[in-house]
């Protein structure tokens, strides 16, 4: 039995690719954001929603005063802009230390436009 030699071509330089493929990424969409809102009420101590603000969401004391005063004056104010699942748990942390500190205190989300 005769073995012939067999020739290995390096292809690189030849011209008989038909085409090449390409992987087209699809457009990931963002995820929805949720703006938190802190309420207005006639009896939660404004120190208190100072306190919140600096505690669930990371305000220096003067931006916390500022939001507060907001909410004061405006009766309502976005406090943060969150993923639904974050938004969701600011929600309820800042309700229950409300609640535990026998606060009437409202905070609420809604999708960001």
């Amino acid at each position: 039995m005769l073995l012939q030699p067999v020739m290995m071509t390096d292809h690189s330089d030849d011209d008989t690719d038909a085409g090449v493929l390409t992987k087209t990424k699809p457009k990931t969409k963002r995820p929805p954001r949720y703006k938190v809102l802190l309420l207005n009420d006639d009896y939660t101590p404004m120190e208190f929603v100072v306190m919140v603000l600096e505690r669930f969401f990371g305000m220096t004391h003067a931006q916390a005063f500022e939001i507060m005063l907001t909410v004061h004056k405006k009766g309502v104010a976005v406090v943060g802009v969150f993923s639904h699942e974050i938004a969701e748990t600011k929600v309820g942390q800042v309700m229950d230390f409300a609640r535990r500190h026998q606060h009437p205190l409202q905070c609420t989300m809604e999708k960001e436009e």
